[in-house]
C-alpha cells in the first residue's frame, strides 16, 4: 500500500477520485484548495486571480440564497474544505442557530486580512513578479 501522497497528480475525469485526492491530501496541500478570486480591484493591485482564504478577510458570496450578501471569514475549516461567514447563520428546528459553511469557490475576496507578516510578505512577491 502507498504510504506518501502524490503532489504531482496531474487530475482525472472521475468525481470518485477527485473526491478521493481533496479528502486524503494533507493539510498544506488542502491550503491552497483553499483559493478565491480576488475582486477587480485587488486583481489590478496584487496582479493574480486567487488568493487561499484566511480568518479575517471580507468576502462577497457569489452564488446560492445568499449571493450578494457579504462578510467577514469567522472560521476556516481545512478538514471540510469550507469557511463560515460572520452573519451568515440559518435557523435550526430547536430555535438555536448554526454557522452556514460555504465552499471558497462561491466566493469573491473584496478586502484582505494583511496582519500576518507571511502573508504580506507572499502578496508582495505576487504583486513584483518575482519569485
Amino acid at each position: 500500500m502507498k504510504k506518501r501522497f502524490s503532489v504531482s497528480w496531474k487530475g482525472s475525469k472521475k468525481p470518485s477520485k477527485q473526491v478521493k485526492y481533496r479528502e486524503q491530501a494533507p493539510l498544506h496541500i488542502k491550503h491552497r484548495l483553499m483559493g478565491a478570486h480576488l475582486s477587480a480591484e485587488l486583481r489590478k493591485k496584487y496582479t493574480g486571480r486567487s488568493v487561499p482564504l484566511r480568518k479575517g478577510d471580507k468576502v462577497k458570496i457569489m452564488r446560492g440564497s445568499s449571493r450578494g450578501k457579504s462578510g467577514k471569514i469567522m472560521d476556516v475549516n481545512l478538514k471540510k474544505l469550507k469557511v463560515s461567514i460572520d452573519g451568515m447563520q440559518v435557523s435550526k428546528i430547536d430555535g438555536t442557530k448554526a454557522n452556514i459553511m460555504f465552499e471558497p469557490s462561491n466566493l469573491m475576496i473584496t478586502e484582505l486580512n494583511l496582519d500576518d507578516k507571511e502573508r504580506k510578505k507572499s502578496l508582495e512577491v505576487k504583486q513584483n513578479g518575482s519569485r
